[in-house]
């Protein structure tokens, strides 16, 4: 039925899969409650207002939405593209169907520059940015390898790309490029890649609805309900996208290329967020699609230039039960360290979010429930990302949340339209801890949250949190650690790979182990991170060794590394600047 989402609850789930092991959860569950828990060492504040993002995103109307567009908001990146050492951010903007009051300037996305000073400035209109359409994700990435990161921005309607001209601004070639259409209506999660290894990005574009207005069904025709309540119809009973992958000829334009690589031969559809990483360490890399309401997508790279839908006999494309679920935001991360990277991905309201452990090749257990993720089910999660808040070297997790209807502001079982986020504390035995009550602030606000991308805008060695919301301002969440750890942050900048150094593995060895990353274009929901790379490696006072193995096979190697610095790191050259 319209307006009722697919996928069994979290209690569902809980009850499907608990009987082989509930001894063992009672057990872990009075051990741990034994156990003093360490306070996390950190604090989140939002500083947006007094940081200068003063806009409002603008997404479909604020009480009652007739249409699946109005729901799903927008994106936000981290990106240098200046190239002064400081991440700056652009935010996707949206639009409305009904006519804006008199006088009120159309919605338009936004650039703003970080002046190094824990402040903004907008620069939006000075770079030739100002657009308004339904915009939707953003992915970041060189892909003409001139030096100066560029942003891809898909879209219900015509997509952008945005070349960087080096000087501030911005030119949209997205119709010279080949890249403005998409073959569905409504373009979603995006991400540049090098899928082919020939040094030139290329970009992948999940698709949502093949959605068209003028016959789309408004909710009273179905009637279409959630709960009771008279909701915007879908995903189920309307016509689901199809993904879009586009090769980089390597002369400023792109080719379609997905009918021949196989990426229209999936199992799911209602595609949403996007991630790519090399899930099977075999040098190339595959893509996870998180899917609204369908089995999800994980694209394997035959190394041959086509792809295989996997998702099914690795383990990812349902919840732990076998069912559909109703996914949004997704991360890679190896959180366990074991070498393989692991899915987070969040899912709809009464479910939780799924979080599966890469256990070899690509094959996945679904451990939410073991690892402390199956607690939570009030929330509808949206951005999430593996992040190492307090730098003791194991990745976290943070979690976005916001309700879709506005209208569930009228019902007494739902968290409301605006929600709380999450923060899971690794606790390095393959488990996570809420500490979300516990570190408060900014965590415990309630917004209609989005798209979030992490990074450090600040320069102090912590990572930091950016959140795009739905008709409200964004949210710059700024990571106070009191943790004492050490940390080193790591650019790349390609030669013979890709400019920006995008799908590149980075191995750092400490003296509490060894860590991995991938250096990705997107992330979280409709999202792009800092393209800076940040470990924690806790009361270590040196990096032992740092490898980084690039798309092209080149592999550099720096050994005796000091902590608290930021370094880049040139292919074949080995390092290059240290700050």
């Amino acid at each position: 039925m319209f307006g009722e989402r697919s996928g069994t609850t979290g209690a569902g789930r809980l009850l499907a899969f608990v009987s082989g092991l509930l001894p063992v959860l009672i057990l872990s569950v009075e051990v741990f409650s034994q156990v003093p828990q360490p306070t996390f060492p950190l604090s989140f504040t939002n500083i947006g207002k007094q940081a200068g993002l003063n806009f409002v995103t603008v997404y479909g109307d604020e009480k009652k939405n007739r249409y699946l567009l109005e729901t799903t908001g927008t994106g936000v990146a981290f990106i240098d593209f200046d190239n002064d050492g400081w991440q700056d951010l652009f935010f996707v903007n949206g639009t409305r169907l009904d006519a804006l009051p008199k006088g009120v300037a159309p919605p338009s996305n936004r650039l703003f520059r970080n002046k190094g000073n824990g402040t903004f400035e907008d620069v939006t209109e000075k770079a030739g940015m100002i657009r308004t359409n339904w915009g939707q994700a953003v992915s970041v990435g060189d892909y003409d390898n001139d030096g100066f990161d560029d942003l891809f921005i898909s879209a219900f309607g015509k997509n952008a790309l945005y070349r960087n001209s080096g000087n501030g601004t911005f030119t949209d070639v997205a119709a010279k490029a080949g890249v403005a259409d998409n073959k569905s209506k409504w373009g979603s999660g995006s991400t540049f890649l090098d899928y082919d290894r020939d040094g030139d990005l290329d970009l992948f574009a999940a698709s949502y609805i093949d959605l068209d207005l003028k016959t789309a069904p408004l909710p009273e025709t179905g009637p279409c309900l959630y709960k009771g309540l008279t909701v915007a119809c879908g995903p189920p009973g309307l016509t689901g996208g199809v993904n879009m992958l586009w090769q980089n000829n390597g002369n400023g334009t792109f080719s379609d290329v997905s009918e021949r690589s196989g990426i229209r031969k999936t199992d799911g559809t209602y595609g949403l967020g996007a991630v790519t990483s090399d899930f099977d360490n075999d040098g190339w890399p595959d893509i996870y699609v998180a899917n609204d309401s369908a089995p999800a997508i994980l694209y394997r790279n035959n190394k041959n230039g086509t792809f295989t839908d996997i998702a099914l006999e690795a383990g990812c494309a349902y919840s732990v039960d076998g069912k559909p679920q109703a996914g949004m935001g997704v991360s890679a991360g190896d959180y366990d360290r074991d070498g393989w990277f692991d899915i987070v991905k969040t899912n709809f309201a009464g479910d939780t979010s799924t979080l599966y452990r890469n256990v070899g090749k690509a094959t996945f257990d679904d451990v939410t429930f073991t690892a402390g993720l199956g607690l939570n089910t009030r929330w509808l999660g949206w951005g999430v990302s593996f992040a190492d808040f307090d730098n003791d070297g194991w990745l976290d997790i943070f979690q976005v949340n916001g309700h879709v209807y506005p209208e569930v502001e009228k019902l007494t079982t739902e968290a409301g339209y605006a929600q709380r986020k999450v923060l899971y504390r690794n606790l390095k035995n393959g488990r996570f801890s809420d500490v979300s009550m516990q570190v408060g602030g900014a965590v415990t606000e309630n917004t209609p949250g989005r798209g979030a991308a992490v990074g450090d805008f600040d320069n102090d060695g912590d990572v930091d949190v950016v959140i795009n919301v739905v008709n409200a301002p964004p949210e710059l969440i700024r990571n106070d650690s009191r943790s004492e750890n050490n940390w080193l942050k790591i650019k790349l900048v390609g030669v013979k790979s890709n400019r920006s150094g995008i799908g590149s593995r980075i191995k750092l060895t400490a003296d509490d182990g060894t860590q991995i990353e991938e250096l990705r274009s997107s992330n979280s929901y409709y999202s792009n991170n800092d393209l800076r790379i940040n470990f924690g490696v806790g009361k270590s006072v040196k990096v032992k060794s740092v490898e980084v193995q690039w798309p092209s096979g080149q592999i550099d190697r720096l050994n005796d590394l000091s902590v608290n610095q930021t370094i880049t790191i040139k292919e074949g050259n080995g390092l290059a600047v240290r700050k």
